[in-house]
């Protein structure tokens, strides 16, 4: 079993000059959980090398177990800091792949023909796509097989406004993920702020936020299972 893990190349919080990246919870969580599986996993960016982590997703109130397993984890860390160019990697080597999210991809791996390109042909040759918290907002552009929005008529979440607002950043960001999975035809639903929430129809996974990281991991895994049996 292999997964590829999509993380962000992009460190600007839009123009308060503040930094960005990925939030490390939400990369800790199911990158342990597929490794404790047995996966083995592979991390990759837009860019290649070491991403920018969001410096508020490692302060004390935000940091799990996981994260401190992560930061631990010589193994772990050398991996994310040589992680492969986007650009460079193939569907066909991975049983499925998964998007943490962070503000980060809302400004790059939303636009990035590669990842675009990547999540159709892995639902293509049908396998499972996972994103959480923000990285749902990078279905944006993302094509059914008839040319409409992936997410029309699916059932799908992801960061919500009122999240969105909790943070201060609803003017910050390009775009407001609930608003625009909606936009794209999506069914979207949503538990409590910060409530661990995640839906899946057919081979697509997504998560709320960081809390539903782990098991959005966990439906992976079993939806990988699954088809391993069948």
């Amino acid at each position: 079993m292999k997964i590829l893990m999509v993380l962000t190349s992009h460190d600007e919080l839009g123009n308060t000059g503040r930094k960005t990246g990925f939030w490390l919870e939400e990369l800790a969580a199911p990158y342990y959980a597929f490794k404790d599986a047995g996966a083995e996993v592979v991390l990759a960016s837009p860019k290649g090398g070491q991403p920018p982590l969001d410096p508020k997703s490692n302060e004390p109130a935000f940091q799990t177990e996981l994260t401190r397993r992560f930061e631990a984890d010589v193994t772990a860390r050398a991996q994310l800091a040589a992680t492969v160019r986007l650009d460079s990697v193939s569907q066909g080597d991975f049983d499925a792949v998964f998007y943490p999210g962070g503000h980060g991809p809302l400004w790059d791996l939303v636009e990035d023909r590669n990842s675009i390109e990547l999540i159709q042909s892995f639902l293509a040759a049908g396998k499972p796509v996972a994103l959480v918290c923000h990285a749902p907002g990078v279905l944006r552009h993302v094509k059914a097989p008839d040319g409409k929005p992936l997410v029309d008529g699916k059932k799908v979440t992801g960061f919500t406004n009122t999240e969105e607002a909790a943070v201060g950043l609803t003017e910050v960001v390009p775009f407001l993920v609930e608003d625009e999975l909606k936009a794209k035809g999506g069914i979207y639903s949503k538990s409590d702020d910060w409530a661990s929430h995640v839906v899946s129809e057919d081979l697509l996974i997504t998560g709320q936020n960081p809390a539903s990281s782990a098991s959005a991991a966990a439906l992976l895994l079993k939806q990988l299972a699954a088809g391993a049996k069948s």
